[in-house]
């Protein structure tokens, strides 16, 4: 962290290597059109904000996520100013699986239907259980990271976790 905060190419490296991809992850499920653009946008932030900032590892992880959220919040923002061109943009930006065929169409039907499942929820409960999941954010993060109390955020994602098991129970249509 030292080492980046100073200018190091080789942590700046390894701290993109070892957040972006959950970065981008979160990004992906949340909907963003071009993930991979968003992450970069998150990452500039935190080269922008690096100097400025204190803490342990797991307070600047938290801090790394409180900027993607805030990006993907903008993103949306925008969006709604902007025609949308197609509903299932975000999952022709997913990476695809290499392989045989039936790998890729399992790959396909399975990243379906985690955007089904996150895409029935509650803005509030898929912010929480993303940023808890993907992110590896601790209950205290989440509530940092959205401007909630530590109890809203327990109470989200049971909500949410349990809105999930019914639909799993009943079967999510694509």
């Amino acid at each position: 962290m030292a080492a980046a905060q100073a200018g190091a190419p080789w942590a700046w490296d390894r701290l993109y290597g070892y957040l972006a991809p959950a970065v981008a992850g979160y990004l992906r499920l949340q909907g963003a059109r071009d993930a991979d653009d968003l992450t970069s946008e998150v990452f500039i932030g935190v080269y922008r904000g690096i100097s400025s900032f204190s803490g342990s590892e797991a307070q600047f992880r938290s801090w790394v996520f409180v900027i993607a959220h805030r990006r993907v919040q903008d993103a949306r923002r925008h969006a709604a100013r902007v025609p949308e061109l197609l509903a299932s943009a975000a999952l022709e930006d997913l990476p695809r699986a290499a392989g045989d065929v039936e790998a890729d169409v399992e790959g396909e039907l399975g990243r379906q239907r985690v955007f089904a499942l996150c895409a029935c929820l509650a803005p509030d409960q898929r912010d929480v259980l993303l940023l808890r999941v993907v992110a590896d954010l601790t209950v205290e993060q989440v509530a940092e990271t959205l401007g909630k109390s530590p109890g809203a955020v327990k109470a989200l994602q049971r909500r949410g976790l349990e809105g999930i098991r019914r639909m799993l129970r009943q079967g999510v249509t694509l």
